[in-house]
């Protein structure tokens, strides 16, 4: 019995109804029929569909962050007040990541089921999207946590600093370490990020046809790679002893982001309750709620390294150009659509291929 029914398009089945490609695990009812025009996709979002709350959970959200990141202009504080102050811009990089991957997400689960190959298409945009925000984060991270050392001056102008991994901060042998290899870490930060970035896209991307028994638990641990490099300027901080505030909201963000992954691989809490979560509760939408909160503390951890900087001199001991943040930004953008587009152009042949089979 379809829950909502106006034209014969817009029935919602059940799972034994749809293609084995579009079901999800434990979810049994609330599918829409894959052929939904773009006018009824967004008529759907106001309908009770297995798909509603996945929508609203990040689409709402974007308001919310975009509120939280521009009181950084408002509020009085120490640092420039100017929008577009290149100071700024590793944040803005940190923004168009966050939106991003909140408007790719509400998105793709809003559109999906206009066709099956559109449906593969939006979530590897998704895949994609959420690469890009690891970039962001990684360039915020960069430039406003990475440890910082006096700027070196060459020809009368202020320049990168030459040892931003000062051995004396601590004692021991990481220390020392972290101090060797700081010229290392300058160059290979952001340019590892990168390149991390698009083997999670292409290993994502994958998982919508192999191991797909796997699939929750490949994605979250993929994930967990570009975590863990793209902190390394917050885990020298806190070894260092550094910045309370910054271990406190970061600690904070691994939390949601670990209740983020245990929702996603658990399947709870349809698990123990099949059917009853079709609609509300079910967890892709606390893995949502989760992701949020956790952007959310890493928000609040970078304006607090931004306050921190603007206390006094050096603001930075490198300087963001245009072309070190949004230049590296705009070519992992150009790389992870041509990722995007090649597993595009695979699914639409996949259905053609299966299309002339059919015919035979």
């Amino acid at each position: 019995m379809p829950l909502w029914a106006h034209k014969p398009r817009a029935l919602l089945l059940r799972s034994s109804e749809v293609p084995p490609s579009v079901t999800e695990s434990f979810i049994l009812s609330g599918y829409r029929c894959p052929g939904y025009t773009f006018a009824q996709c967004l008529v759907s979002a106001f309908q009770p569909t297995n798909e509603t709350g996945n929508f609203w959970t990040h689409f709402l959200a974007v308001f919310v962050f975009a509120f939280h990141f521009l009181e950084q202009f408002w509020s009085e504080g120490p640092g420039p007040r100017e929008l577009l102050d290149p100071f700024y811009y590793p944040l803005w990089n940190y923004f168009l990541g966050v939106c991003g991957l909140l408007v790719a997400s509400s998105m793709a689960h809003l559109f999906n089921s206009m066709s099956l190959v559109i449906r593969e298409i939006c979530f590897y945009i998704d895949y994609g999207t959420i690469s890009a925000y690891t970039v962001g984060s990684s360039l915020a991270y960069f430039y406003y946590i990475h440890p910082r050392g006096p700027p070196v001056a060459t020809d009368g102008a202020t320049n990168l600093s030459s040892s931003p991994w000062p051995g004396g901060e601590c004692v021991g042998w990481l220390s020392a370490l972290m101090g060797r290899m700081g010229t290392w870490f300058e160059a290979l930060y952001v340019p590892t990020a990168c390149l991390i970035a698009l083997f999670c896209t292409l290993a994502c991307c994958s998982t919508r046809h192999q191991w797909q028994q796997y699939r929750y638990l490949i994605r979250t641990l993929v994930f967990l790679l570009p975590f863990v490099v793209v902190s390394i300027p917050v885990f020298h901080k806190m070894w260092a002893g550094g910045g309370q505030g910054t271990s406190r909201f970061f600690l904070r963000h691994c939390f949601w982001l670990l209740a983020s992954g245990i929702f996603n691989v658990s399947k709870i809490p349809e698990r123990f309750s099949p059917g009853k979560f079709d609609i509300w509760g079910h967890s892709h939408q606390w893995f949502h709620c989760c992701t949020f909160m956790s952007i959310l503390d890493e928000l609040y951890m970078i304006r607090g390294e931004i306050q921190e900087l603007g206390m006094g001199p050096p603001l930075l001991p490198r300087v963001p150009t245009f072309l070190s943040t949004f230049g590296v930004m705009l070519l992992l953008l150009l790389l992870l659509a041509s990722i995007v587009g090649w597993f595009g152009v695979r699914a639409y042949a996949r259905q053609q291929h299966s299309k002339l089979r059919k015919g035979d």
